[in-house]
């Protein structure tokens, strides 16, 4: 039998708060629970399990549509998983776009670190680069 869990006790065991299950619900992406004698929302280990799925998929960084995609698909077991594949490539493509941009970040900022001798404010070197972006070496690149 599956256990039972009021919405606080929920949120305890997904680690998240309560609000969060409330948003996921009125999106669409967590199923309404049941709801008791006195409507306190009643949640099962399915919901725990979603809900997991989907803290774990956020924390990953897929957006809410992509998860909401995946649990559709996930939804058809027997189905090919080749739209599961796409989704999570291109989530792939674009947490690599992310980090060369952060690698072309990292280098300024290091930069513009090293270039700063410790003087006076007037001589700052990272408030002149901040100051004129025609100095930072990825000018024109963004």
């Amino acid at each position: 039998m599956s256990e039972k869990f009021m919405i606080g006790a929920l949120a305890k065991r997904a680690k998240c708060k309560v609000q969060t299950i409330r948003y996921y619900e009125d999106i669409g992406i967590m199923p309404a629970a049941l709801r008791a004698a006195n409507n306190r929302r009643i949640y099962t280990d399915s919901h725990l399990e979603r809900l997991t799925f989907i803290r774990h998929s956020r924390e990953l960084g897929f957006s809410l549509d992509d998860i909401r995609a995946l649990l559709s698909l996930s939804d058809v077991p027997d189905q090919t998983c080749a739209d599961i594949d796409t989704i999570a490539r291109n989530h792939l493509a674009e947490v690599n776009e992310k980090i060369s941009s952060l690698m072309v970040l990292k280098a300024e900022l290091e930069r513009m670190v090293t270039a700063c001798a410790g003087g006076s404010v007037s001589d700052c070197q990272i408030i002149k680069l901040l100051s004129d972006h025609r100095l930072c070496q990825n000018h024109g690149q963004d």
